[in-house]
């Protein structure tokens, strides 16, 4: 049996909490099979003391099924987490090394769920964080990028038509509301469907990341699409992320999976920066506020995390309208009380990434 039969076996054989195996992870260094005797060495980069120990049982399991197997011989190697910033596993090194330095903080946009809003979130957030650091003297300092590689939507929300022009061989971002963005959305028609899998997946945002002209950026904020697979992890093997926000709605069959999608950044070292609960609230005609979607699903989710609320926005009609017409919220109606809910998060998240970047610098005598 070749060395290629046996790891086409061991993809059977998830990683811990994903739904992706170990060969695409790239921890199997070496496979043999010799008189009946299987080989394999693997390579594993972990805090958790019973990773190893998932993984060898698991991959024991797998190979003991194959017809012929007399013994197998399993070599685990663990590499320790070196710090916060450690990627996911067996994350590329220099795939990290390469992310752009002019980008002083990234933060994802995740929400595990689809149909949360999640997109619409980060659109208006992205917006008043311009807004903030316009005030403060630094416009132009904010950046989206949509990896909803699938249904990218920031385009039309952001009111972006056309192509990235090419500066060398790389992409300069289209720009509205003082927001530089980068999205697929500007680079496939509107009626070609993007059908790939997901190694196609990774190197687009790898090339996102790395070949694309931000320029000097206070904030990239990412916009990830639902649930916890390629893309997410795509992104923590390529870019240090400063944080993660969780984006839900009250409601449990929505901040179930979004306790998910705040777990699964908590196992790649990504640290929460807090969970932003959507769709709060709709006020009708007299004023009264009606929990559409129940109530105090955002709170839970975030002291199951571990983590804060950021805030809550209602459900308003101009929020969607806003998209559709290629204008936030934020820009349309600025002095909006979900406007100005949006400007407290982004507030709060500037101070949040201001201060861990401040705890991670080394101590002066």
């Amino acid at each position: 049996m070749s060395p290629e039969a046996i790891k086409e076996h061991l993809k059977q054989v998830k990683y811990p909490g994903f739904s992706r195996d170990i060969v695409s992870f790239g921890l199997v260094r070496s496979a043999a099979w010799i008189d009946g005797t299987i080989k394999v060495s693997l390579l594993l980069t972990t805090h958790d003391p019973k990773t190893p120990l998932t993984v060898k049982s698991e991959v024991e399991k797998c190979l003991r099924a194959i017809p012929g197997v007399k013994d197998i011989i399993l070599d685990v190697a663990v590499q320790p987490v070196r710090s916060p910033s450690t990627p996911a596993p067996g994350a590329n090194q220099a795939g990290t090394a390469a992310a752009p330095r002019s980008i002083r903080h990234s933060i994802a946009i995740g929400s595990g769920k689809g149909g949360v809003g999640k997109s619409t979130f980060a659109v208006n957030l992205a917006c008043a964080l311009a807004q903030v650091l316009t005030a403060q003297g630094r416009p132009g300092r904010v950046g989206l990028m949509d990896c909803d590689i699938y249904g990218p939507s920031v385009p039309l929300m952001m009111g972006l038509q056309g192509r990235p022009e090419l500066d060398g061989e790389a992409l300069v971002p289209l720009e509205a509301h003082g927001v530089k963005v980068m999205s697929m959305g500007f680079l496939v028609d509107d009626n070609t469907p993007v059908v790939w899998r997901g190694p196609m997946i990774m190197k687009t945002i790898q090339q996102f990341v790395q070949n694309v002209r931000w320029g000097e950026l206070d904030v990239l904020l990412i916009d990830l699409p639902p649930g916890t697979g390629d893309a997410q992890l795509s992104l923590v093997q390529t870019l240090p992320l400063d944080g993660a926000v969780i984006v839900t709605t009250p409601q449990p069959a929505s901040t179930h999976v979004a306790r998910k999608g705040g777990l699964m950044f908590q196992k790649v070292n990504v640290p929460l920066l807090g969970v932003a609960e959507n769709m709060s609230w709709f006020e009708d005609s007299s004023g009264t506020r009606q929990a559409l979607f129940g109530a105090g699903g955002g709170a839970k989710t975030a002291d199951s995390l571990g983590t804060t609320l950021l805030g809550q926005v209602p459900l308003v009609s101009d929020i969607r309208a806003g998209g559709d017409a290629g204008k936030p919220l934020v820009v349309s109606q600025p002095s909006a009380p979900a406007s100005i809910t949006f400007r407290e998060i982004a507030e709060d998240l500037l101070n949040r990434v201001a201060r861990k970047a401040a705890a991670q610098l080394p101590a002066t005598n």
